[in-house]
């Protein structure tokens, strides 16, 4: 098919999401000013999620992707799930005094998210009930462990990543009377999904990370021409240091089975993920909650399956690297997104066209024709299409949407080419996902006068 541009403009921006950051009194008091986000499905049903939300109890804003494999529910859980893990770790001992006591005589909550979301962002219903449970016996956990010592950022983001994936491992092993729900929790546990979140507090920037998904900082130099600085390390092979921690977890009897090509023990991308039980479980328990779970278990082959050269299982952690950044001035951005971003563009090429997106600017590149004999002909051409195109490439209204307009349609000259987007979003279904993976963006645009002014406070 050849889509015109306004059809591929409605492919591009069906998930698109903005949030402007409220001012008071004509005074914006947040270190960000406001997100894009936007995801392009690659698999059918899309196996990304994405969630933002602001943290109603203490300060900050949480805000992250996550990329789901063997289905989408593990995925879909965690992004309904692991921002509450994270505010109620960080809430303060009278909070969740408060909230606790208010369940206990049944009055109304204390909100603890503001929940910023895009309609086909999909919240379940009917798990809420049973997710709710877990989270509560966390926070009377908390609430028995007090130690009166004020919560720090970095062991709250990691307690709830492991806190949660324990639930979910919990939830699977003990089942549910509702066979709908038993079923659910299963599929649950039995996927998996790598987890990129960041944590904004004033000039603090956490980033939490498990997996391969991606934090990035654009940074702006002063000569006006942008940086990228990572904030997240991929979790897989081409980690030495995480095919490193693996065989240390693991007797040296395993050494030659744990990674084989490029995958923990020849199937999995991903070294940390949350999920993926059967990475996790003893074979004994896998056999026994397979058995005991509904039919539809054992039609799936996934399920049934043992890893080979499984011994010492665990074998996957959720626990996530946390990064910790202190934002300047000159950091006017960050991007968060899943492997489908990465394994299209480099993260420097990111930072341009983000930096060059937010601030209208368009620092022209000596066009590169990369040993390509071009003529004279063919190079009026690209500079006319250049002109053409500086017009037309503020057209988006997100940034997200700008970036992925660019990792799916850029040609080898590094320039956004119609037919080439056409084609590849024209793709059937079971084609696309051999041409690239799912992407999920969050861009997030930061107040420079915020952070500067609270650098001088300081």
């Amino acid at each position: 098919f050849y889509l015109t541009p306004p059809q591929v403009n409605s492919i591009l921006k069906a998930n698109e999401y903005s949030f402007k950051v409220p001012e008071f009194d004509g005074k914006n008091v947040s270190s960000v000013l406001g997100f894009d986000s936007n995801q392009l499905p690659a698999n059918a049903p899309i196996e990304d999620r994405r969630s933002a939300a602001t943290c109603l109890q203490t300060r900050g804003m949480l805000l992250g992707v996550f990329d789901g494999h063997a289905g989408c529910a593990c995925a879909q859980a965690v992004s309904e799930r692991l921002f509450y893990y994270i505010a109620v770790s960080l809430l303060p001992h009278e909070t969740l005094l408060e909230i606790e006591n208010a369940v206990e005589s049944g009055r109304a909550l204390l909100p603890i998210l503001q929940w910023h979301k895009h309609p086909n962002d999909y919240f379940s219903k009917e798990a809420s009930k049973l997710y709710f449970n877990s989270l509560r016996t966390y926070w009377q956990e908390l609430i028995d462990l007090n130690s009166g010592e004020t919560t720090d950022v970095r062991e709250a983001l990691i307690n709830a990543f492991k806190r949660l994936d324990n639930d979910i491992s919990l939830e699977a092993q003990v089942g549910d009377p509702n066979s709908f729900l038993n079923y659910l929790v299963l599929r649950v546990a039995f996927s998996g999904a790598t987890a990129c979140v960041a944590h904004v507090d004033g000039v603090d920037l956490h980033i939490a990370n498990t997996g391969d998904s991606r934090a990035m900082l654009g940074v702006q130099e002063e000569d006006g021409s942008w940086s990228a600085v990572n904030l997240s390390y991929d979790h897989n092979a081409q980690n030495e240091h995480e095919v490193e921690r693996v065989k240390m977890e693991h007797p040296k009897s395993e050494e030659k089975s744990l990674v084989k090509q490029d995958r923990l023990l020849g199937l999995l991308m991903p070294f940390r993920a949350f999920g993926d039980v059967k990475f996790k479980w003893s074979i004994e328990l896998q056999k026994r909650v397979i058995e005991s779970g509904p039919d539809q278990l054992n039609d799936n082959e996934y399920t049934k399956f043992i890893p080979p050269n499984y011994y010492t299982p665990p074998y996957l952690t959720a626990e996530p690297e946390v990064i910790h950044h202190r934002l300047r001035p000159q950091d006017k951005f960050l991007v968060l997104a899943t492997d489908g971003l990465w394994e299209t563009m480099h993260r420097q090429d990111v930072a341009r066209i983000v930096g060059e997106y937010l601030t209208g600017v368009h620092h022209q590149q000596p066009i590169a024709v990369g040993g390509y004999k071009v003529t004279l002909g063919q190079m009026h051409g690209l500079l006319t299409e250049r002109r053409a195109r500086i017009s037309s490439v503020f057209e988006d209204q997100n940034a997200a949407t700008h970036l992925i307009r660019h990792a799916v349609g850029n040609n080898e000259f590094g320039t956004v080419d119609h037919e080439r987007l056409s084609k590849m979003l024209s793709l059937p279904e079971e084609l696309a996902r051999m041409y690239r993976d799912d992407i999920t963006i969050i861009v997030v645009q930061f107040n420079s006068h915020v952070i500067g002014a609270c650098q001088n406070e300081e």
